[in-house]
Formats: C-alpha cells, structure tokens, sequence
C-alpha cells in the first residue's frame, strides 16, 4: 500500500524526483572518488616528498569535495519539496474522502481514528519519503560502489567486507521483523488516546455533573500506560540497535588496521591503498546504516500507509449520481413512498414502510415517542443516509438523483444538537450563503430571535475586542447557552434561503414565549418555504397543515391536530400525558 500511495501521490513530482536521483548519483559518485585521491595523495605525493602532486590532487579533492557538498544540499531540498506536497496531497485526499462520508462510514471509523490518519499517519508517509529520496538512492549506489573501490584497492581484505555486511543485514532483519507488530499496536494506541481525550474534553460538563473525574483519569491513564509501553519496547529496540552497529564498525576497522598491517610490513599493499580500503569498508557500513535506519521507519509507513488506504479506498454509499436530475418545477415538494430504513447490523429497522406526502410551502410536523425514528426519517431528506428500500423525492426528483449542490441549496438542516464552528458570528451566519449580506443575516437573526444577544454580545478585550456579528464564538458554540445556540441554528439555515426547513427537534431548548414568538416570526418571513418539524411538544404543533404520527418506525396517523385528537389512539396517548405533565407542574 505504501508503494501504491507513493507512485499515485508522487506522480506530480517526477520531475524534481528525477533531480533528485541525478544529485543523489552525482553527489555518491563524488564521495566514493575521495578516499581514492586521498589514497593517491599518500602514495604518490606524502610517501614520495612530492609537494607539487600533494598540491595538485589536493585541488582535485577539493573541486570534487565542493561538488559532492552542493550536488547533496540540492538534492535534499528537492527531496523535501516533494515529501512535503505528498504529505500535503495525502492529507488533501484523506480529507475530501471523509467529507464525501456518509454517516454510516464516519461511525464505522470513528472520528479518532480519522484524525489520527490525517495528520500522524500522513506524517509518517511523509517523513519516509523524505528520508527515502535521501538515503534508499545514495544507499545501494554507496554500498555497491564501495565493494567495488574497496576490493579494488585491496582483494586480499575483501573477505571483510563479505563477513562485516551481512552481520549488519541479519540485525537489520531480526529487528524489523520485531518492530512492524509493534508499530501497528502503536497507531491503535495512539487512536485509543485520542478517543479518550476527545470524549472528555467534548463530554467535559457530563463528567463534571456527575463527578466522574477520578474514573475519566484512569480511563485515560491506562490508555497512555498502553501507549507508553509500546514505545518503551520500540525504543528498546532502538536503543540496542545503536551499539551494535558501534561495535559491528569498530570490530571492522581493527580488522582492517590488524590484517592489513601486515599487509603492508609483507609490501603487500601500499599505506594509501589501506587507508583507502578502511575508508571504502566505513563508507559501506555506513551506507548499511543509513538503510537501516530507514528500514526502521519503514514499518511504521508501511502500517500508517495500510490505514491511510483503508480510508481512501472507502466507496461513499452516499455517491454522487452519475447524471444529476434538475426539478423541471422547483417548489419545495416533499415526497416519501415506502421508505424502509435500517442501521448496518441492526436487527430490526428503524422506518418501515412511512409514505407521505409535504405540499409546496406547507408545514407538517413529526410526532412520536423516543425511538420511533423522527430524527432518522428528518436525515433521509437532505440524504444524510440513504433510504434501505423506497425513494425520497424532492420536487418529482429521488434525491439519489440530486447533485450534492442543488440538494443542499433546495434544504436546510438545523440538527437535534445544533453546532456553531470556531469563528465570528457573520462567518458562521454565512456557512450555507458565503455571499449574503449583513442586512440578510441580520433579518434571519431577528427572525430566529437572536438579534438582540448578537448586538449585546462582546468578545475579546482591548484592540482584539468585538461586538455584534464580529464577536468570536467558540468551537461547538460552547461559550453560549443552549438557547442562542439553536437560535444561531436556526438563523443560519434562513440566511441560506433554501426551499425546504428541516427543524429536528430545534426548538427544545426555547421557553414558551420565546418559542412562539419565532413561530410567529417564521410564517411571516418564511411563509412560502416548506417547513418539516420534529416536536416533543404538542402545544407547539397545533396549527402544522399536517401532522406525521410514528410509532416505531410506522405511520400510525395522518392529519391535523384536531382530527387526530378525535380519532388518532397514539396521538391522543401524547396529548394527555403532556396535559397531565402541564396539570402536575
């Protein structure tokens, strides 16, 4: 998968990856000529008293040492410009991937594991494409190249070389194979931190309210000791490594001076050409080194890879449609024919059968107990999900057939838990309408009756100080109460100006009077947009064109307030118990 991600990611980056392969060649060539003309130095100009021709090939090492110098820093700049726009392109991809994602995907994920393989895990592709440019084209061309000077120098010392490398390899080898089940444990327990740490920090008031704090530290205190353990064994592992190559280059390097000592006293060899040889033997240890060090990256890129492609390989269910439908009559008709939807693995489903019909411009309003699936049935319209069996139809259209853009200009969602993004007020106000104006944000806050905390509202202190639709708000929106929240909700799917509302429940969080002043608000400004409510309350609904009545999953009664109050079982079951509620309070 590794190799799959970088050939499809780096074909942008032929070019300078071709640069870096010609620097890389040049830059080793040079490095491997060096010990040679220090060889030649000694022989022919040290051990002769030859000052002119220490001089002349003295110039020649330099010119080759300066080129081997410039030749290295190029190439590593055009090494890291192309790790960098991968890495820049992989957390491109992985973000376009999971923002096609239904809700189906997302849960099957989780969102800690999609953070993690969009940063950590993209980082480790990156870092070993970087690496990889800089030492895997140096690697083999060092390593073969210096057997090949190294017994040119000296035939008698090869065996060496064949007895030095291969104990490097065997290590390199054994410590692999340990690492990759390590580092696969330790993205997973990097996921686990990041699901503890953002369940507290977005659940913080819960674990407050019910005094939890204690459990929620042990609960992340484990998952941080799995984390740690992991990292201690991988860091043992590294930590062993370095000695032993230590040892494996001094080991060699007294082989070289004992065996070739005599050598020369036996005028065998010339002092040049073992001082030569000793160096070509370090350059090929070396070179084994460096691949090492990057074949322990490897197994890490090579997990973080795996599970970066479990995410872009991922087909939406949610695909767009091949040749998108235009509404020949765009109105805001609503339309629902034997929908039938279930969860993956659920055993049972959660709509069964619901067919209804919403006319242009029409409120209609969505009743039942908990669990009936009112919430479920509100995201099949704006397909959040996609229906198990049946259609949804917008305007004569299936929404399967909708492009993304015309469904979202045609409905507008304001969620059961309404969410406010980091920002000011006007950037969140202009989230679904980039373009509005503030006199359009400013009539769709009065209408959502947030107008007035808006203008009261200050953030910040001194220069940084704002007020009005220029005040920050927090991410989630929790430096404001339940209330302005959904207000801010509801106000920012007006300044959309869809054809179709979608209130899931929006309304649960407004008192009474507040609650039918938006109401009230909302059939003068939005009278000729069609309105789909969720409500608890019953109060609330009694003047909808129509009410939807489930229960468990079924439409069990159709009409408006007063006809199913005279002949609709299940609506008047929630219409007394609210009564009696009201009576007790």
């Amino acid at each position: 998968m590794l190799w799959t991600l970088l050939r499809r990611h780096g074909r942008p980056y032929l070019g300078a990856v071709t640069a870096v392969v010609v620097l890389q060649l040049i830059s080793t060539l040079a490095m491997l000529y060096l010990p040679s003309l220090n060889a030649r130095i000694i022989d022919e100009g040290v051990a002769r008293g030859d000052t002119d021709r220490i001089w002349d090939l003295g110039l020649v090492m330099l010119g080759v040492a300066l080129v081997q110098v410039i030749a290295a820093i190029v190439a590593v700049w055009f090494g890291a410009k192309v790790a960098m726009g991968i890495g820049r392109d992989l957390r491109r991809a992985v973000y376009t991937r999971v923002d096609g994602f239904s809700a189906e995907e997302l849960g099957r994920f989780g969102a800690p594991t999609l953070i993690t393989r969009g940063t950590n895990d993209v980082n480790q592709v990156q870092m070993v494409t970087l690496m990889g440019l800089n030492f895997m084209v140096a690697v083999p061309i060092m390593a073969i190249g210096g057997i090949i000077m190294a017994v040119r120098e000296d035939p008698g010392l090869s065996w060496l070389v064949w007895v030095s490398v291969p104990v490097l390899l065997v290590i390199v080898a054994w410590i692999v194979a340990k690492l990759m089940p390590l580092f696969q444990r330790m993205q997973d327990d990097i996921d686990r931190v990041n699901g503890v740490m953002r369940e507290q920090v977005m659940g913080i008031r819960v674990v407050r309210a019910f005094v939890r704090e204690p459990h929620e530290s042990a609960r992340f205190s484990d998952a941080n000791a799995a984390l740690t353990r992991t990292s201690v064994l991988i860091g043992r592992l590294f930590v062993l490594l370095g000695p032993v190559i230590t040892m494996i280059l001094h080991l060699a390097t007294a082989a070289v001076l004992w065996f070739g000592g005599h050598r020369v006293a036996d005028g065998l060899v010339e002092v040049g050409a073992l001082t030569a040889f000793m160096q070509y033997l370090l350059q090929i240890l070396m070179a084994v080194m460096m691949g090492t060090f990057m074949m322990m990256m490897l197994p890490r890129a090579v997990v973080s890879a795996g599970r970066i492609g479990e995410v872009l390989d991922t087909v939406p269910t949610l695909a767009e449609p091949v040749n998108p439908v235009t509404p020949a009559d765009p109105r805001g008709a609503v339309e629902l024919r034997d929908v039938t939807f279930a969860y993956p693995g659920a055993e049972a489903p959660v709509l069964d059968g619901v067919s209804f019909t919403v006319a242009p411009g029409s409120t209609t309003a969505i009743i039942g107990a908990t669990g009936s699936g009112k919430s479920t049935l509100v995201n099949l319209i704006p397909r959040l999900y996609d229906a198990t069996s049946g259609q949804v139809l917008i305007d004569g259209v299936p929404v399967t057939e909708l492009a993304r853009a015309e469904l979202t200009r045609a409905v507008a969602l304001v969620p059961q838990k309404p969410y406010l993004f980091s920002g000011t007020v006007a950037e969140n106000m202009r989230f679904g309408a980039p373009e509005a104006t503030e006199e359009e944000i400013w009539a769709a806050l009065e209408t959502a009756q947030a107008a007035g905390f808006v203008r009261e509202r200050t953030t910040g202190e001194g220069e940084t100080a704002a007020t009005g639709l220029d005040s920050r708000l927090s991410q989630g929106g929790t430096d404001v109460s339940g209330g302005q929240r959904q207000r801010l909700s509801i106000a920012r799917a007006l300044v959309a100006r869809p054809r179709i509302l979608l209130f899931d429940d929006s309304f649960s969080a407004l008192d009474v009077a507040t609650d039918a002043r938006l109401r009230g608000a909302l059939d003068a400004t939005a009278a000729g947009t069609t309105r789909i409510v969720v409500a608890q309350r019953v109060a609330t609904i009694t003047e909808a064109d129509q009410i939807i009545v489930l229960d468990e999953g079924r439409v069990v009664g159709r009409g408006t307030h007063a006809e199913l109050l005279a002949g609709n079982e299940t609506y008047k079951a929630i219409v007394d118990s609210q009564v009696r509620a009201e009576e007790l309070a």
